[in-house]
């Protein structure tokens, strides 16, 4: 039966290729993975006309981060716009270069696979080689690695090798303080633009954390380390403008009350959780009027949790931002056709948009909680786990922020009437449609170490007509054991076992290509695009 659908699956899709038309190009087809989504602009009615100006600068310093990107992902972003076909200029600017991202190959002819590092490191840089460099500040988040003529590194700040740019950002934000009527906000527009200067960023965070009650805000600045591919540690530009809103933003705050409580109730060794998180960390939910930079590459993030300094999070603790357009328009688009795709009718019904918001609070949430140095003492998780440490940290998130949500819903702590059937095949299907991510990326790599860890134990199976079945109290199980494996190996910086394990989990799942063929015969989008009204 099986092998039966599998054929029908690709006769299936070899005859919607061939309807397509010959114009469209295996470039078109990818970039059709790419669903254009429209964004509704948030009602602005409550944003006085000096607010409005302030959106207007954030704008145009958020548009300065994404030409920063550009040099630091790639390079020079002309190379792309004069690209003679067109589709292959649309998709070098889906992906900010000559990489598809799902794959890290090149699709433009004349480029060879992404470099691990791309372009914070020497092209030929092994992650063995740069972590025997003895060179003052090589850790930092906020260097590039050179090397000169006569074959020696050098470590350059950010701040230096985008001075012009970084002191164009710093005048919008300076402009937009001497404006806003919010003395907390000109605090930290301040603050910011000095630290973008200094490549310093704690007093600009500890401001961030105490901007609150504003409704606009501006994160903005090298803050992911998604692309750091070597060795995990280099930051990449990118920029958000968001508008609050008020009512979800309240009914999601109240859980930062239970942060501290989260930390101490994971399920690990009590030496693997002694960092205690600070008390005041926060939950929003916000619209996105405007994305640049690395929050506008590739796959788009639902939702973001800063600052990742850790005396920070010590002193003040963390901000976890949902992206309440952007997730909204993931779970319309691809997660609950994902669910009516794969499951079947008792568990299709289960999948839910307000389990969907609630997973992704508490994935951002668990970034915040476990280990965040060696139980040695002896360095942090990144520099003990090098270049697997993204795929481990982006595996924590998503599995512990699962077992938080459903270790809620036990204990009543959850207002959204939602149950724990909802809060687990919710997750299964966002599982299921980040297959599209490839193993290119940290992200795809953690989220198929969990697929492929839940379905060697038992707690996901397959029927003869392609459906995903749940066992929900074996999902929870494994999952929680899974947890477990995540937050030690973190802990004890055990490089050697996290090599081990992601060879075995984090691959390619056994149905990719069946799963990905029918969620395209589906016309199931990979990820979105967004165009702002």
């Amino acid at each position: 039966m099986k092998t039966a659908r599998i054929i029908i699956l690709s006769a299936a899709a070899a005859l919607l290729c061939s309807c397509a038309g010959d114009k469209k190009t295996d470039v078109d087809r990818q970039i059709a993975e790419y669903a254009q989504i429209k964004i509704a602009t948030p009602d602005l009615s409550g944003i006085t006309d000096n607010g409005k100006e302030v959106l207007n600068l954030y704008r145009f310093a958020a548009d300065i981060a994404d030409g920063i990107y550009w040099k630091q992902y790639f390079g020079d972003k002309s190379e792309m716009e004069g690209l003679s076909r067109r589709d292959l200029r649309e998709f070098a600017m889906i992906n900010y270069g000559p990489w598809n991202r799902i794959d890290g190959k090149p699709f433009v002819e004349g480029y060879g696979e992404r470099p691990e590092g791309v372009g914070f490191y020497p092209a030929s840089m092994t992650a063995r080689e740069f972590a025997s460099l003895e060179l003052p500040d090589k850790d930092s988040p906020y260097t590039f690695i050179r090397r000169g003529e006569d074959g020696g590194y050098s470590a350059v700040w950010f701040h230096d090798e985008f001075a012009p740019e970084v002191e164009k950002i710093a005048h919008y934000l300076t402009a937009a303080a001497d404006i806003t009527i919010k003395e907390d906000v000109r605090e930290y527009l301040n603050k910011k633009a000095v630290a973008l200067t200094t490549d310093d960023y704690y007093d600009s965070d500890i401001a961030w954390l105490e901007m609150d009650d504003s409704k606009m805000d501006l994160v903005i600045g090298p803050n992911e380390t998604n692309d750091d591919q070597l060795a995990g540690l280099k930051r990449s530009y990118g920029a958000l403008v968001l508008l609050k809103d008020l009512k979800k933003t309240e009914l999601l705050n109240k859980y930062t009350a239970l942060i501290p409580g989260l930390q101490k109730n994971l399920p690990c060794e009590e030496s693997y959780k002694t960092f205690q998180p600070g008390s005041s960390s926060n939950i929003f939910v916000c619209d996105v009027l405007y994305d640049a930079g690395s929050y506008n590459a590739g796959i788009k993030e639902i939702a973001i949790n800063l600052p990742y300094d850790k005396r920070v999070q010590e002193e003040k603790g963390t901000r976890t931002i949902i992206l309440g357009n952007i997730l909204d328009a993931k779970f319309s688009h691809i997660i609950a056709p994902v669910g009516n795709l794969f499951f079947q009718d008792e568990d299709r019904g289960c999948v839910d948009r307000d389990a969907f918001r609630l997973n992704i609070a508490f994935r951002e949430v668990a970034h915040g909680l476990g280990a965040k140095t060696t139980v040695d003492g002896s360095q942090s998780v990144e520099q003990a786990l090098g270049s697997h440490a993204l795929t481990w940290e982006e595996a924590k998130a998503n599995a512990v922020g699962n077992f938080l949500l459903c270790s809620l819903i036990d204990n009543h702590d959850v207002d959204a009437i939602i149950t724990k059937k909802s809060a687990v095949a919710t997750f299964v299907a966002s599982l299921l449609r980040s297959q599209r991510y490839g193993m290119a990326e940290a992200l795809g790599r953690g989220n198929a170490m969990i697929l492929n860890y839940l379905i060697s134990n038992g707690a996901l199976s397959r029927n003869n007509a392609g459906k995903y079945l749940i066992d929900y109290p074996r999902t929870e199980k494994v999952l929680s054991d899974l947890c477990g494996i995540i937050l030690r190996t973190q802990a004890e910086g055990d490089v050697a076992f996290a090599e081990k394990f992601e060879a075995q989990y984090a691959t390619t799942p056994a149905a990719y290509e069946e799963d990905r063929t029918m969620m395209r015969l589906e016309n199931i989008p990979a990820d979105i695009r967004l165009s702002y009204e």
